[in-house]
């Protein structure tokens, strides 16, 4: 076995990482035909999520295969390899194993114990399947993680312990109270038709909204999952679909917006959403801050006392150029700024992040401003540096949005808008850090453990089966060359004479066989066992060509006898 999985995470990357190397449906099938167009790999899967990309591969090299895997997926995911591969992590063979089931049993994942990725798991495994990329190694290794989870949440409370994005994002937006009182008698609209929205729709009328509105560029998918969601037995609530350019209006009449699509751009614009609210107000929207960077609102912006660390004193920028409500420590103050300046900038920006009176050392300036000129070198912009906003003087939300994508549906400057409150990946995996781990979960690892043994177990024992099954042949072939020989040599012998001597040789070469061969599969079944394969072969002078015959009519009645 040569497993190798190579892959990012919401544990390893940031999510503005993760949001760029997203894949879609059609980089996701490329990415797939080109690994096992590779050297190094001749089976493929692709685990995608909203916060992880992984794919994995069976190698005949571990260095040329880590070479090669992450090199693919920074090409298929637009992400440059240099800066991408700080981010990425490897596993190979038992921990690669180990890795997949812990992430089938929700261990791995943002939200712990959530079930939801069983569900990807599978279709990340049909995708391989149908594209034919999966062989005998990653079809026993996909299916058992199903088995590996599936058993952890029967056997244990990981449910407990947590819970669904869908369900986590709720709790969110109602900010720590109980989600049926936060959703009771409210208007939700779901931007998508996916798995993930039919949760959040199922979720949101579980939860006692009033109505449910579905939006999907698929119109006929929008009505099944309005249809679903009318007939339910566990809900009576109003569901009906609309098309994608209804969605500006229904924003005006929905309290709740949950977005989950596959779109490679924003759904919903800082824009949008303002007049929006505007629509449903009939008064200006605020925007308390907003980044250069991102879409705006139209509304008027009044001018709002300096939300930065520090002050403007000293300031080298033109203060009078400077649009009221930024930043002057963001990225819109620093836009076109050559690099003395920039260079001056930062260190006024180091001198307001900490008290006059405890002056860094010129050491740490130059640290400073070395790592601010490089941050702005590689992502274009110096990131903005604020004190925490106190929620007291924030305006009460009444407009939430849910975003589940990515890439996100919804533009980050949305949430600076007054009355609006965004939950989207990056604030639940700020949130998730710090969510109480269940007692269950220490079981669940044991778990994960007995399995990964017990399928390295297996694993390593089906491959020394060829061998033994080449070593049976030879045999086999020995004896029929003696008895003809004998047949020859003593052709007065009648058929009953001969039936003996026949059954007599079989029986002194299969005791001889048994017991080797039923200890060396013990072996081979231990870790470093796959010697034993070798050895064998070694010893019985078996021909590889063999060897390799019946593993390839092993595999070839694993795919003849697998379920469609």
């Amino acid at each position: 076995m040569s497993l190798l999985v190579v892959g990012l995470s919401h544990r390893s990357a940031p999510v503005s990482v993760l949001e760029r190397a997203a894949l879609n449906a059609d980089a996701q099938i490329k990415l797939l035909q080109d690994t096992v167009a590779a050297e190094p790999a001749t089976e493929a899967a692709v685990l995608a999520t909203c916060n992880r990309i992984e794919l994995y591969a069976d190698v005949d090299k571990f260095h040329a295969g880590v070479a090669e895997l992450s090199t693919l997926l920074a090409q298929h995911s637009g992400v440059g390899l240099e800066e991408l591969t700080p981010y990425l992590y490897v596993h190979y063979e038992d921990r690669a194993v180990h890795h997949l089931f812990s992430v089938a049993c929700g261990l791995d994942s943002m939200v712990v114990g959530e079930g939801q990725i069983l569900g990807q798991i599978k279709d990340s495994l049909a995708q391989a399947q149908e594209l034919h990329t999966a062989g005998k190694l990653l079809n026993d290794l996909f299916q058992q993680a199903l088995r590996v989870g599936k058993r952890a949440h029967s056997e244990t409370g990981i449910d407990r312990a947590g819970q669904s994005l869908v369900t986590f994002g709720l709790q969110q937006l109602a900010v720590g109270g109980a989600v049926e009182d936060w959703a009771a008698g409210k208007n939700a609209l779901v931007i998508g038709a996916g798995s993930m929205s039919s949760l959040a729709a199922a979720t949101l009328a579980r939860a006692g909204v009033a109505e449910v509105v579905v939006a999907n560029r698929t119109f006929e998918r929008a009505e099944r999952l309005a249809q679903i969601l009318t007939e339910a037995d566990d809900n009576a609530v109003a569901a009906r679909a609309v098309r994608m350019d209804a969605v500006p209006h229904e924003l005006t009449r929905a309290d709740v917006v949950v977005s989950c699509t596959g779109a490679t751009g924003l759904v919903l614009t800082a824009e949008a959403v303002a007049h929006a609210v505007e629509g449903r107000t009939g008064q200006p929207v605020v925007a308390e801050a907003a980044d250069s960077g991102r879409t705006t609102p139209k509304a008027p912006v009044a001018p709002l006392p300096p939300t930065s660390v520090g002050s403007d004193e000293n300031c080298p920028l033109d203060l009078a150029a400077v649009q009221p409500g930024f930043s002057l420590m963001g990225e819109a103050a620093v836009a076109g700024m050559d690099a003395a300046t920039l260079e001056q900038h930062a260190a006024w920006v180091a001198g307001g992040t900490i008290d006059r009176r405890e002056r860094r050392t010129p050491e740490a300036d130059a640290e400073l401003i070395t790592a601010l000129a490089a941050t702005a070198a590689t992502v274009g912009r110096i990131p903005e540096r604020r004190k925490p906003e106190p929620v007291a003087e924030r305006p009460a939300p009444f407009f939430f949005l849910l975003d589940l994508a990515m890439p996100r549906d919804i533009d980050a400057a949305v949430h600076r808008l007054a009355g609006v409150r965004l939950v989207d990946i990056e604030s639940l995996a700020e949130a998730s850090a710090d969510a109480p781990m269940a007692a269950d979960v220490d079981q669940v690892r044991r778990i994960v453990s007995d399995e990964v043994a017990a399928f390295g177990a297996a694993q390593r024992a089906a491959h020394i089966t060829p061998t033994v099954v080449a070593l049976r042949t030879m045999a086999a072939d020995v004896v029929a060359s003696e008895i003809a020989r004998l047949d020859g040599r003593l052709p007065d012998l009648d058929e009953r004479q001969r039936g003996e001597i026949r059954q007599a040789v079989h029986r002194v070469v299969d005791k001889l066989l048994h017991a080797p061969t039923v200890r060396v599969k013990q072996l081979a079944a231990e870790p470093g066992g796959a010697g034993y394969a070798d050895a064998l072969r070694t010893l019985f002078d078996l021909d590889p060509e063999t060897v390799a015959a019946v593993s390839r009519a092993g595999d070839s009645t694993d795919k003849k006898d697998r379920p469609a």
